[in-house]
């Protein structure tokens, strides 16, 4: 599990006018398929900024003296210099918020960009809502083309409440531009501020591939695991022997942009220990994105840029939190109107608190009383639309090793076909470092399907199932019992990271990107 510092992102962002503005959220929403859905251009991200600064905001004080001094006004967040004119940087319970900080700003305060972005602004997006129980206050966006000596307004002014909503703005102006955030009124009021995007004017680029979104919103990167696919943030994560730790946090956009990876470019271009799975989807015309922590899992909710509707496959790895209803919910409807969702577990045991009878251990990191194995049969069993093993299996309180296996699916079924010898080549070994494995159930849905089965377990069985495929409605579901086969050894320098995806001593692992691309490609309907 992995994170980093958050900074300037390049990716992109869909043109569709109720993500980023104003939508008010359906009562009763009709939830569409990802395919009816696809958004037809993107724009690239130039400037993201969510204020995640780690373990110690770099503003405490509204403002220094002199007011206005640039030596105590100026603050760096993300390798970027900006200026805090009577504003901080909070992580206070009453601050607004979609992640553990944000900008606090009083009276006339301001948020100043002391850099231009250098290929133009076509839109910017703001989150804002007032702080604690303050009153109302108004608000307005200016942009700079002479490097913050004159200053034009954008839009119209914008009146804060107490919900964190998302406004966006349309500049559309090329060159050398720069952005100042200004509160208008309200005096002491304050508001607060979060998630600044800002888009390029180079227009939109046309999306040739499918959309697959990582979850970082399960605690992912808590312990020693770092299973993100980029990170340029810090976040306090809970870890199992009580209290907490340090970790890198994802963003919503890899950085740098995506736009830069080119057929030879390496996965250490994003710092994740799933680099290598993304940077893959991308070099083969696919597009990433991260739901970072605090994110949402939702289907069919409009004013959520991320809800799942706007996205082919759901890859998740070894979450270490409980999904709630909603979310629950949210999965299965996503993938029974056509979404692909892909399960990575860990190894467990019986009992959650230590090694059980077997010597089997539990991987909940996060000492909540979780793991993956129990969290994804809560979601298969406890979903409150089909509780009855809907896709077909049940992952199995065990911890093993295997190293590789080499008994893998020799029939005709043409989607296990696909998956073990398609586009990303052929998948014929998978190893495991303490992983799990399922048992499946066809007569609870006929459609799963064995991969790989441990050398010791019978060939097409039901038991001892290494990794499956399965499908819901009509979407597609893969299952893998452990994250050393997609791990690629970086990200988070804190954590104890091995290369299982291309490294592993002894050769011939090499099987796993095969296995893991041809899979996200199936999952997407690609083959």
């Amino acid at each position: 599990m992995l994170r980093t510092p958050f900074r300037i992102i390049l990716l992109m962002s869909v043109v569709s006018a109720c993500l980023f503005v104003g939508c008010k959220k359906n009562v009763n929403p009709v939830a569409p398929t990802p395919e009816s859905i696809r958004r037809a251009s993107t724009e690239t991200v130039t400037l993201s900024e969510d204020f995640e600064v780690g373990a110690t905001s770099p503003k405490t004080a509204y403002d220094v003296s002199p007011a206005g001094s640039s030596s105590g006004d100026n603050v760096t967040l993300h390798s970027n210099s900006w200026n805090l004119y009577d504003a901080l940087v909070g992580n206070l319970a009453a601050d607004l918020k979609s992640g553990s900080w944000s900008a606090r700003v009083r009276n006339t305060g301001r948020i100043t960009m002391l850099f231009n972005v250098t290929t133009g602004i076509s839109t910017v997006s703001v989150a804002h809502g007032t702080y604690g129980s303050d009153a109302a206050s108004t608000w307005g966006l200016y942009y700079s083309t002479d490097n913050g000596t004159t200053w034009t307004q954008s839009g119209t002014t914008i009146t804060s409440t107490a919900t964190l909503t998302t406004q966006t703005f349309t500049i559309n102006v090329s060159g050398n531009v720069r952005i100042e955030i200004r509160k208008l009124s309200g005096g002491t009021n304050r508001i607060n501020f979060d998630n600044i995007v800002v888009n390029d004017y180079g227009g939109g680029t046309p999306i040739t591939g499918k959309k697959f979104l990582f979850d970082a919103s399960k605690r992912e990167n808590a312990g020693s695991a770092d299973w993100q696919i980029d990170a340029d943030g810090t976040e306090s994560v809970p870890i199992y022997t009580g209290g907490s730790t340090t970790e890198t946090a994802a963003q919503r956009y890899p950085t740098p942009s995506y736009t830069g990876i080119t057929a030879t470019t390496a996965e250490t271009y994003w710092k994740g220990a799933m680099s290598s799975w993304a940077v893959e989807l991308v070099k083969r015309g696919q597009y990433v994105e991260s739901l970072p922590n605090g994110g949402a899992i939702t289907y069919g909710n409009a004013s959520n840029p991320q809800d799942l509707s706007n996205y082919d496959v759901f890859v998740v790895i070894e979450p270490n939190k409980l999904f709630t209803a909603a979310e629950k919910t949210a999965i299965m409807n996503f993938v029974n109107a056509g979404g692909g969702l892909m399960m990575v577990a860990d190894h467990t045991g019986q009992n959650i608190g230590g090694a059980d009878a077997n010597g089997y251990n539990p991987s909940d990191r996060d000492g909540d009383g979780y793991d993956s194995p129990r969290i994804w049969n809560d979601l298969m069993s406890n979903n409150g639309i089909n509780n009855n093993k809907p896709f077909g299996f049940v992952v199995d309180s065990v911890d093993i090793s295997e190293g590789p296996s080499t008994k893998v699916y020799t029939g005709s079924n043409t989607n296990a076909t696909a998956v073990l010898g398609g586009l990303a080549g052929t998948a014929s070994k998978l190893a495991f470092y303490n992983g799990t494995t399922a048992t499946l159930y066809p007569a609870s849905n006929a459609n799963v399907q064995g991969l790989f089965w441990r050398n010791s377990a019978t060939l097409n069985g039901s038991t001892g199932v290494m990794a499956l495929l399965s499908t819901y409605g009509t979407g597609r579901v893969v299952f893998v019992g452990d994250s050393s086969p997609s791990d690629d050894g970086t990200g988070d320098t804190n954590d104890n990271l091995h290369n299982g995806w291309s490294g592993d001593v002894p050769s011939g692992y090499t099987s796993h990107p095969a296995l893991h691309l041809n899979a996200s490609l199936w999952l997407a309907k690609l083959q």
